[in-house]
């Protein structure tokens, strides 16, 4: 099959067709633990698809996705084991029956001739691609445990299927380190269509860009806790986005054209509201009656769900911009809308209902291009041939968990930036014993989320921590570097391990960039920190020193700036990903997100942070911070251990000082921060989920009847702080939404909302 596809790029270049550089380098990447023999990388063609518009290439797909038959799909769990990457060359591919990618499945399609998923006019299935198929009455995987699976280059089209016969394009109830990526949606335009473009029911997400949908009954219907959605555009809908249920959803640079409705928030009506809260920025609608449907009267003062920001919203013969259903709360027309908010507010006024215009966040020049805050999709590198790729395994790189790989991958490392090429990560383990040091100018992108981990003596030692990743030698070095599509974490102890050091300064026009760079501390084959190693023990405050998997996930340090981060999830496991149960584990790791550059200027697009026993976000002394969709979860195991243990705090850092802080503070207060901000300024949130669902395992305290007490505290303003912008924050667990300076101003029984509590827009002075 290797050498098809050999011949097939030879005989591309020979009569001038220039194929994706992905189609034509080796693929050498080896899965450890999948058994001799097993391949990564399949071309579909490799396996019989024609791709030629007629043929019906669904047995040819299946087989390309499935082969060999150890895949992870009905009644397995989850795994990380099995990876593929299922590529398709471009072509029309017609479908019979459902797609169905297996768990750790990477679709991708060539992007400079997208390829075509085309169903038949008798086509049987939930989803042209079923990401996530009811075999019995439940979904086959638990949809909050459905990570690493990305899709990406397609264009999928229901226009051969009957406009009255239910159909849709994708399936995808998934949740963190997942994507879905410059995909056009085709459906017919016939008033009787059903189509759906994108259907998703539960989940725990999540992040999209670059979507386009034509036609359908509904573009998109979509329910999961919370989502940043970045670049839709909706043409020829009936209705672009029904919103079945939310709890937190951010959409950027969204635009509807000529639909009938924009956005439905509608679900459950004015008695039991599903959709929490909505964000809309830098968007626009456009020859759309109803740009948003809500449930509430107009006029009304919502006190639970539906909560909406929306701040630059461009109008275009919309005659109403949000409608109750009794009639007009916000007149349209041809106009722009600065800054409107319906929910519960928290200023420097005090705590009030809002259902009204709101003065826009002020956006530092710093953060905004002219169509808004910036943003830069995902490079894939289209106009790079195979001779511009370096590849970590043709350079010495093993890959195999277990072969000492820091000197290959630095070497690779160096040829690729000195050359101007990128390094090609094939998919492996690769075992690294001392700091890789990153260059300007680097590139490196991965294949099937290949991870790269810190094992042995160099990341020892808490009293002196090393960085795995250095981006930039020193803080401030001048420079830009791209990463996308692989992991870090660690193998065995590592409680001296920094994941990533980013010291880089990059120049405002040309930031630094990574998109779907994840760090996963534990619960997967090769790391040593599974049920085996690191079973849970609720209720013992002893730290097993074994299962202390690191010092901190990622470091940016004081003269670094111009970071673009778009998905990533920085994760310690809760749970084993190869446990056939995904049974839970301990596993500590001391800090999670720490930026403390003075100098600032950072987007996290979409990103979450998890199970860090001090902090999940922590923002000191730096500025200009965009974020959309902040998510984080407290360890499970806290309060006991509590987060005193067993890190100790480091005053360097600003580690948080609970002993200190917690003095007269009732209820569970040494739990890790969901986020802290401390003597910054001009801080600017666009969506937060901050969740506690856990007191030793259980998840009691987290309901309402509980009193939402798993821990007393979860978002900390301390300090000299300043500017500080937060609209739809989210807290689950927490009986304090929102400290300043230890005092709390927001409680979560005042803002209940649908799950969560909610407040929709908070700003400090």
């Amino acid at each position: 099959m290797r050498f098809q596809t050999f011949l097939t790029a030879v005989i591309s270049l020979t009569i001038g067709v220039n194929a994706y550089w992905l189609e034509d380098v080796k693929h050498q990447g080896v899965a450890p633990f999948a058994g001799d023999g097993y391949t990564v990388f399949r071309n579909v063609k490799d396996f019989g698809a024609k791709g030629d518009g007629t043929t019906d290439d669904t047995d040819a797909i299946t087989k390309a996705m499935n082969s060999p038959d150890n895949r992870c799909l009905q009644g397995c769990a989850s795994t990380t084991t099995t990876p593929a990457v299922v590529y398709f060359p471009s072509g029309t591919y017609l479908i019979s029956s459902s797609i169905v990618p297996p768990y750790f499945t990477q679709l991708v399609g060539d992007p400079t001739d997208r390829p075509v998923l085309k169903g038949t006019a008798d086509f049987k299935g939930f989803g042209l691609v079923d990401g996530n198929p009811y075999y019995t009455e439940n979904l086959n995987w638990i949809s909050t445990n459905v990570f690493y699976r990305q899709m990406r280059n397609f264009v999928i089209d229901t226009t051969g299927i009957a406009p009255a016969t239910a159909a849709t394009g994708i399936h995808w109830p998934t949740s963190q380190a997942t994507s879905l990526i410059n995909i056009e949606f085709n459906m017919p335009t016939d008033p009787s269509v059903i189509h759906v473009g994108l259907f998703i029911e539960s989940g725990s997400g999540g992040f999209m860009s670059d979507l386009t949908f034509n036609g359908g009954a509904t573009g998109a219907s979509m329910g999961n806790q919370q989502y940043t959605m970045r670049n839709l555009v909706f043409n020829n809908a009936q209705t672009a986005i029904i919103q079945l249920w939310s709890w937190g959803w951010t959409y950027i640079g969204l635009q509807i054209n000529s639909c009938q409705t924009g956005i439905n928030i509608t679900a459950g009506g004015s008695d039991a509201l599903n959709v929490g809260s909505i964000t809309v920025i830098d968007s626009a609608f456009k020859d759309t009656p109803v740009g948003i449907a809500t449930a509430f009267q107009t006029g009304s003062k919502p006190d639970t769900g539906a909560s909406v920001i929306l701040e630059n919203l461009s109008l275009s013969n919309v005659p109403t911009a949000v409608q109750g259903p009794s009639g007009s709360i916000l007149e349209g027309g041809s106009t722009t809308i600065a800054g409107w908010g319906q929910g519960h507010q928290y200023t420097p006024d005090g705590p009030s209902t809002l259902q009204d215009t709101i003065t826009p966040n002020t956006r530092p020049a710093s953060l905004t291009t002219d169509s808004g805050y910036y943003s830069r999709s995902k490079p894939q590198y289209e106009d790079l041939t195979a001779s511009d790729i370096v590849s970590a395994r043709d350079s010495g790189a093993k890959g195999d968990a277990s072969t000492d790989d820091t000197k290959a991958l630095q070497d690779a490392i160096n040829s690729a930036a000195s050359g101007n090429k990128v390094l090609f990560l094939d998919y492996g383990i690769y075992k690294v014993t001392s700091t890789l040091s990153i260059p300007s100018g680097a590139k490196i992108v991965g294949e099937g989320y290949p991870i790269i981990v810190a094992s042995g003596d160099a990341f020892s030692d808490m009293s002196n921590p090393k960085p795995l990743l250095q981006v930039g030698a020193n803080s401030g070095d001048q420079g830009q570097v791209e990463f996308s599509d692989f992991v870090v974490g660690t193998q065995g102890p590592a409680p001296g391990a920094t994941l990533i050091e980013w010291n880089l300064a990059s120049a405002a026009g040309t930031p630094s960039g990574m998109w779907d760079v994840h760090a996963r501390v534990g619960g997967f084959q090769g790391s040593n920190f599974q049920v085996a190693q690191c079973p849970k023990n609720p209720g013992s405050s002893t730290v097993d020193a074994n299962c202390i998997g690191a010092y901190m996930q990622m470091h940016v340090t004081e003269k670094a700036t111009n970071l673009y981060m778009e998905n990533t999830w920085l994760w310690t496991a809760d749970h084993d990903i190869e446990d056939s149960n995904n049974t839970q584990i301990t596993v500590y790791s001391g800090r999670g997100l720490l930026i403390d550059s003075t100098v600032g200027n950072f987007w996290l697009v979409g990103t979450a942070v998890e199970h860090n026993n001090l902090y999940n976000y922590q923002f000191v002394n730096t500025k200009n911070i965009f974020a959309s969709m902040l998510q984080t979860e407290t360890p499970y195991y806290q309060p006991t251990p509590d987060a005193t243990e067993p890190f100790p705090v480091v005053t360097a850092l600003s580690d948080p000082d609970f002993k200190t802080s917690c003095a007269g503070v009732s209820g569970n207060c040494a739990n890790a921060w969901g986020l802290r901000i401390v003597d910054s300024s001009d801080i600017f949130i666009y969506g937060a989920g901050h969740y506690s669902f856990f007191d030793q395992y259980s998840t009691t305290c987290s309901t309402v009847d509980a009193g939402e007490n798993c821990q007393a505290r979860i978002v900390s303003l301390e300090g000299s702080t300043s500017n500080v912008n937060v609209y739809a924050l989210n807290t689950i667990g927490s009986l304090s939404m929102i400290d300043q300076d230890g005092k709390s101003l927001a409680k979560w029984q005042d803002n209940v909302n649908v799950f969560p509590a909610n407040v929709i827009l908070f700003r400090t002075s």
